[in-house]
């Protein structure tokens, strides 16, 4: 099959493509962190597609769910070697917070390090941070770091939601970055190298013909399943509201093929639920009554009953508001079922996960309160106004 030309270029085709850059890395000892998002327009593993262009890369290393993506979130990673290439690999998701950051000897014998992985959009999603511990590691090491930019999936533009506070920072919002914070994983980079601690030596091989406004299916570009429960760009476009599911023992759908467009629990009331969404006038999204099994993780094996989201204009759709929007009709319903997350979540134990993807209890404290959910995700605005000064300064691409 040929695939069609797309209209984007990926920071790794343009290396690929570029002579000049290609010879400059050429000689170098070359760590490369990726997984199965890495891949040319022509869907070559970067891996390979690097090897081939005559670069030595000796070392791999691997994010959350690892070099070829086969564990589940929050299971630890502990492959040694890639089993495709045979390159020895570094896991940056073990059995501790420690080791989501190179030690000092996982660098030695490097001369760069090579960052190529997709993005999602949203600050929940831990990949950036692997990129930003990544060029803390090498900057204490004085070793230079690339990254090679891929366009955000949800576009660049629309941004949601609040920042993380002091205190509630975790591997699932470690920097001040808005919930939804419409930045390429190059601008984040660019971002984390200004003003926070993450500095090394930082050079972006930027995308070439993308727009802010471009969802992903404009670029032209291949989906690849970023991690195992993010199938689809609908998948992606729902993931900003819909991951703070995990908070809840409500089903986000893990252990379905539709893992965060459905949502329920057995106790859930969905007819309700569903009269409650209808009665909020939501923009961009319909409702539909649904039964599921997950056949693993939260309620495995049991039927919940819930919502499937059907979008209906992505870009009126504001995913944060939705979901506390299903969080605020759940707890209404009184039932003494619905719980909040107490066990471990991204390696903290003292918190509750909610407040670690709200980044502020007071957001929980307002959804148990009853607080409008609209007027809950409109609040959010002012804490955020630094934020928004700061990625100004880093947006790479204007049109």
């Amino acid at each position: 099959m040929t695939l069609s030309a797309p209209v984007v270029q990926t920071g790794l085709d343009r290396l690929l493509a570029e002579p000049e850059r290609l010879n400059a890395l050429k000689g170098q000892r070359l760590g490369l962190l990726v997984n199965p998002t890495s891949i040319t327009a022509s869907l070559d593993h970067a891996i390979e597609a690097l090897r081939e262009a005559g670069l030595n890369i000796v070392r791999l290393f691997g994010p959350e769910h690892g070099v070829r993506a086969e564990a589940q979130d929050m299971e630890v990673v502990e492959e040694t070697v890639d089993p495709l290439s045979g390159l020895p690999c570094i896991s940056l998701y073990g059995h501790t917070f420690e080791s989501l950051k190179p030690r000092q000897e996982h660098l030695e014998g490097l001369d760069r390090v090579i960052c190529d992985i997709q993005d999602i959009g949203a600050r929940y999603y831990t990949y950036v941070y692997t990129i930003g511990l990544m060029m803390q590691a090498c900057g204490e090491a004085s070793i230079p770091v690339t990254v090679l930019d891929r366009p955000n999936p949800i576009n660049g533009v629309d941004i949601e939601g609040n920042i993380v506070l002091e205190g509630y920072d975790s591997f699932v919002g470690m920097q001040p970055i808005a919930t939804r914070h419409a930045m390429t994983a190059g601008e984040l980079a660019h971002y984390f190298n200004r003003f926070t601690d993450w500095r090394c030596e930082l050079e972006v091989v930027e995308l070439r013909g993308w727009k802010r406004a471009m969802w992903f299916d404009q670029t032209g570009l291949p989906w690849v399943m970023p991690s195992p429960n993010m199938p689809t760009l609908d998948t992606a476009t729902v993931y900003p509201g819909q991951c703070l599911i995990e908070g809840t023992n409500l089903s986000e759908a893990r252990g379905t093929t539709r893992p965060f467009e459905l949502v329920g629990a057995p106790y859930v009331d969905a007819p309700v639920l569903k009269a409650y969404l209808e009665s909020l006038k939501l923009e961009g999204v319909a409702y539909r009554l649904v039964a599921f099994r997950p056949m693993f993780q939260k309620h495995a094996g049991q039927t919940c009953r819930g919502l499937q989201l059907h979008i209906t204009d992505r870009r009126r759709l504001r995913s944060l508001t939705l979901s506390y929007a299903i969080i605020a009709g759940v707890i209404a319903q009184g039932s003494s079922d619905f719980k909040w997350r107490e066990q471990a979540y991204e390696f903290v134990k003292d918190r509750l996960a909610i407040d670690l993807l709200l980044g502020d209890p007071a957001q929980r404290k307002a959804l148990e309160d009853g607080v409008d959910p609209r007027e809950l995700a409109m609040a959010n605005r002012t804490a955020r106004a630094e934020f928004e000064s700061r990625r100004t300064e880093c947006l790479l691409y204007h049109d």
